[in-house]
């Protein structure tokens, strides 16, 4: 009973810091500029597939892991430049159809380029299992959950001991006021977008070995990573690392005690009621208005 509780605890734990990385991926760019990006969950498909691909092409393992966030991060920066930009000040709902079209075409371009094949990639170290309490550990899951541990370090850092980390936090606080002040919130949207890509190829060169990859893995992964943004509280770094893990936890025992055939419909079942019970999410900021 023991290992089984264990078992699904350390398989949603594994799951859950890939949705907690697209989450931060989605609460960056919110923060930045207010818009929902759904492109998110292609960044985490084209870091497993470029990975493999610059693997495969004989390159050094390094190397093909730096390029397959670089490029990702290069693709986030070209989405803000060509699609976001130029429909500043649109209404909410066209900016979102907008980073719907660019999910589409980066899908639709891997697909032509890389094929519709299902795709995996080697273990960082090794696939024994680790037994703990009679349950089993991946090797690969160590790197998953200490690397977004590492993501979550190097961002606090970021935001509370840079300059260009303290920008941001301004500018998502009050955009008029931090270009009153000097603050170039137009380089501040560039340097999310290419951020929030990076953090969500990561995510997807991680957890390649365990889940496989294919061109039309981020559909799913970025919903996911949505749901957990907004059940930790949307615009929220914290919420949305807590939201990763919960929904990775929740799915992962739903699937395990009650059948695997509902385990995409929980997370979605969890938004319900998290917006029904808590609009604003689980560390969501309470806001009053006057009137």
């Amino acid at each position: 009973m023991l290992a089984q509780l264990l078992q699904f605890l350390f398989s949603g734990l594994t799951v859950g810091a890939t949705y907690a990385l697209a989450a931060l991926g989605f609460t960056l760019i919110y923060n930045a500029s207010n818009v929902i990006n759904f492109a998110q969950g292609e960044f985490i498909m084209l870091g497993g597939m470029l990975a493999v691909f610059f693997t495969q092409s004989g390159l050094p393992t390094p190397a093909a892991l730096a390029l397959a966030i670089l490029l990702p991060a290069l693709v986030g920066v070209l989405v803000e430049k060509l699609a976001i930009e130029p429909a500043k000040g649109a209404e909410t709902v066209t900016l979102i159809i907008i980073t719907i079209g660019a999910s589409l075409v980066i899908r639709g371009l891997v697909q032509v380029w890389l094929g519709k094949g299902t795709f995996s990639l080697p273990a960082f170290s090794g696939d024994t299992p680790i037994e703990i309490f009679g349950a089993t550990l991946l090797p690969q899951s160590l790197w998953v959950l200490g690397a977004t541990a590492c993501v979550v370090a190097a961002l606090w850092y970021f935001f509370n001991r840079t300059l260009s980390g303290k920008a941001m936090l301004a500018t998502s606080y009050n955009q008029l006021a931090a270009q009153l002040v000097g603050i170039n919130t137009n380089g501040v949207l560039f340097i999310s977008f290419a951020l929030s890509a990076a953090l969500g190829a990561l995510g997807g060169i991680l957890i390649t070995p365990i889940t496989l990859t294919s061109y039309e893995v981020g559909i799913m992964l970025g919903l996911k990573g949505f749901v957990a943004a907004v059940v930790g509280g949307l615009g929220n770094g914290l919420g949305a690392v807590v939201g990763g893990l919960l929904v990775g936890i929740l799915e992962a025992f739903g699937a395990g005690y009650i059948s695997s055939a509902y385990k995409d419909a929980i997370p979605f079942v969890l938004i319900l009621l998290i917006l029904f019970f808590m609009p604003r999410g689980l560390f969501g900021a309470r806001v009053t208005d006057r009137v």
